[in-house]
């Protein structure tokens, strides 16, 4: 009897009969021979059918089987160093699941829009595969490197009282008889727990009601946030390199297969090497002059200015000191220059922006106080988080990453939409 076996695994079958379950991918023929591309989230395998192994009926109707049409084949594993697996399958049966209608994705040109009404469909296509592959590796990676450095992961809550990133960017949600809001970022939930646990992250879905079209922008996005006590700038930017070239060298090491398919610019990635170029504000806005910018000194960067500044540099450069006016109300203000905030944003390379934002917190419960009430938002709704200050405070810090914007910079997207299984956009709800 044949072994079951998964597509990845036909090199460990080699000589051996074995079968498989999945779909017609693609298929050509040339006279009394079929050749059957069979995918089944594995891997694609060819599948050689000859027609004389099987009854006539079979291979007439594997003739006419449309594209994505569900099969079991049992056949023979035969090696093949020509194949992207090393391996071919010699058809001795096939078992017809489910004869799948005209597939709507055809190798012709889609637009954008049909593509992503159909995206239920498009993930199946060997591209959109390859990035969704690459995702997982990198959240896998997030959690790998924290868990190895003794981190505990802390879920935050998706409904929240008050705003996080500003009042001006937030869904607000019914709440039985109450308003709450969906979550910007989990930080301000991963500090209290780093007062518990000292070394913490959260990982999960945030929400943006940014009214941006944008390449770099989702409404409803994934950031992995760590949080560490005793945590000043500096360490806090040690462990954000420390994460971005582990993502970058887990991906190069596991997914080179998914990269090559994306015709990705391998190079690229191999110069990401720890220690990233740092560089305070003043040297950022320095560049921008020198390059002829429009930037006004004083204001927060634009996306294309923050392409300007990382063009300069083969790694991420980690930016400090931002202005205080343009950074949250919890961002700790530097005490050798009060209007700049101990800050650090990660601009990735080759144009894909911002990837990690982050700095030390202001740690005084009278400072974080009057913050509160400049930002004009309601002190009622931020008593649990002035309690960490007022019990034990200690100095500490943290970040984002954002998880799309990562996918889109590894795998050399033009736009983060394709990063996300179902992403969410100013005019996209559907599928």
């Amino acid at each position: 009897m044949a072994a079951k076996a998964f597509i990845s695994e036909l090199k460990d079958y080699i000589g051996q009969d074995v079968t498989i379950s999945g779909w017609l991918y693609n298929k050509t023929g040339k006279g009394k021979l079929l050749f059957l591309m069979i995918r089944d989230g594995t891997g694609i395998v060819q599948a050689v059918l000859f027609k004389n192994n099987v009854e006539e009926d079979v291979f007439e109707k594997c003739e006419h089987l449309p594209q994505e049409s569900s099969l079991h084949i049992t056949g023979h594993v035969v090696e093949d160093k020509r194949a992207k697996g090393g391996c071919e399958l010699q058809v001795k049966e096939i078992q017809v699941v489910h004869v799948a209608e005209e597939y709507p994705i055809t190798p012709k040109e889609h637009g954008t829009e049909f593509l992503m009404d159909h995206r239920h469909l498009w993930l199946r296509s060997n591209k959109q595969h390859a990035i969704i592959k690459i995702r997982h590796e990198i959240i896998k990676s997030c959690r790998d490197y924290f868990d190895n450095l003794g981190f505990t992961l802390l879920d935050a809550p998706i409904f929240t009282p008050a705003a996080c990133e500003g009042t001006t960017n937030l869904f607000e949600v019914n709440y039985f008889d109450e308003k709450a809001y969906l979550t910007q970022s989990g930080q301000l939930y991963m500090e209290p727990g780093a007062m518990a646990f000292g070394k913490v992250y959260c990982f999960g879905p945030t929400f943006r009601a940014e009214k941006s079209k944008t390449r770099r922008h989702l409404t409803e996005f994934w950031m992995v946030e760590p949080e560490v006590a005793f945590c000043d700038l500096n360490q806090n930017m040690d462990l954000a390199e420390g994460l971005v070239s582990y993502i970058v060298e887990r991906v190069l090491e596991n997914k080179r297969d998914e990269l090559e398919t994306l015709e990705r610019d391998i190079s690229a990635l191999e110069k990401v090497k720890k220690p990233f170029p740092r560089i305070d504000y003043d040297e950022a806005a320095k560049i921008l002059k020198e390059a002829g910018s429009e930037f006004v000194f004083g204001d927060d960067f634009g996306g294309g200015d923050e392409t300007i500044i990382s063009d300069k540099f083969d790694s991420p450069v980690m930016v400090t000191h931002y202005p205080a006016n343009v950074k949250a109300f919890y961002m700790k203000n530097d005490p050798q220059r009060p209007d700049r905030a101990l800050c650090v944003d990660m601009l990735a390379p080759e144009g894909y922006g911002e990837i990690i934002g982050g700095g030390q917190r202001e740690d005084d419960y009278e400072t974080l106080v009057q913050k509160i009430k400049k930002h004009d938002l309601p002190m009622d709704s931020f008593k649990w988080y002035l309690d960490v200050r007022r019990y034990g405070s200690v100095p500490h810090g943290g970040f984002g990453l954002g998880i799309e914007r990562t996918v889109s910079w590894l795998c050399g997207r033009s736009h983060v939409r394709e990063t996300i299984p179902y992403p969410r956009m100013l005019y996209r709800l559907y599928p």
